[in-house]
């Protein structure tokens, strides 16, 4: 038996926790979502985009190690710690972002990962995404072995209890889903909600700055639905170090454009180096007034994807 991937269920976006006895929350971890497939012989790891993941987190192939189960399909997030000991999308990307697998057995020693498991979409021969969640969930604690790096992800009939704690320790946000839901593949709909501690988003670099030679800052972009670049604002603080903000100006040098790529004019222009829209950064903000800039914009991360699929109705 060999498995496609999947593309994974989605939570929808809301500003409201629901209310009713049919619902409960989950911390929303802020990471890398994998499914783990196993057909009972071979481990195969995939993201939400259907890109392979099994060389990058080989932490995860020994599945005889976490789980009981003949054959699985495992739906969970790939977390890694920062300094503060919270879930870190920085520290993460510096696995997931590994092009080289040489360099994996390296990182795996600097960067160690968690994984937080919340859903079983295949076990033991028989697809699981029609069943209602409760049963799922059933399923998933009685076939999981936890350690210190597998967790099943904790549920919680308090949504609002949650979200406060989470608002407390500054963690992304929580999921709240519906027990009786299935598992859509390849969909979304307000069984699952997401509401979030804070916003974020992917953005097209479409420019930088520099200071003393260096890469300071840059110009953040995202495409309307007639295919061009709205310059949305700068970003120059974050948790990039100072080794990445020169590795970032050396990758920049091919990209480098005389005209501007944004349609409208960023409110700051001195000496500005335009760069063909070629590479995507997460970027974290509080808030973003129609008709202006984002506001207090944090840098992330930088991620591998596609900037035409960086649109504002994303």
């Amino acid at each position: 038996m060999k498995f496609n991937p999947i593309i994974p269920f989605e939570p929808i976006p809301s500003d409201k926790i629901p209310l009713g006895a049919e619902w409960i929350s989950q911390v929303k971890w802020d990471g890398v979502r994998v499914l783990t497939y196993f057909d009972g012989q071979e481990v195969k790891l995939f993201n939400r985009k259907l890109n392979e993941r099994t060389n990058i987190f080989p932490e995860l192939t020994k599945i005889n190690s976490y789980t009981s189960a003949k054959s699985v399909i495992l739906d969970g997030e790939v977390v890694a710690l920062g300094k503060d000991g919270k879930p870190s999308f920085h520290e993460v990307m510096k696995r997931d972002g590994i092009r080289r697998i040489d360099r994996v057995k390296a990182v795996m020693n600097t960067v160690p990962i968690y994984y937080m498991i919340f859903d079983v979409v295949f076990y033991n021969g028989n697809w699981m995404h029609n069943e209602p969640l409760k049963e799922r969930l059933n399923v998933l604690s009685k076939i999981i072995e936890q350690n210190e790096h597998i967790q099943i992800v904790p549920i919680q009939d308090d949504g609002h209890t949650l979200f406060e704690v989470v608002k407390q320790y500054n963690l992304e946000g929580i999921v709240c889903k519906n027990m009786n839901s299935k598992y859509v593949i390849n969909g979304k709909n307000a069984n699952w909600q997401k509401i979030k501690n804070y916003k974020d988003m992917i953005a097209v670099i479409g420019g930088v700055t520099y200071r003393s030679g260096i890469v300071n800052s840059i110009l953040l972009g995202l495409y309307n639905e007639h295919h061009q670049l709205l310059y949305i604002g700068h970003a120059g603080t974050g948790k990039l170090t100072a080794a990445e903000w020169q590795q970032l100006t050396k990758i920049i040098e091919p990209l480098k454009i005389n005209n501007r790529p944004f349609i409208n004019e960023p409110e700051r222009m001195h000496k500005v180096q335009w760069l063909q829209p070629a590479l995507t950064v997460k970027v974290q903000y509080i808030e973003w007034p129609e008709g202006r800039s984002l506001r207090q914009p944090s840098i992330q991360a930088f991620v591998d994807q596609d900037p035409k699929k960086c649109t504002l109705n994303e």
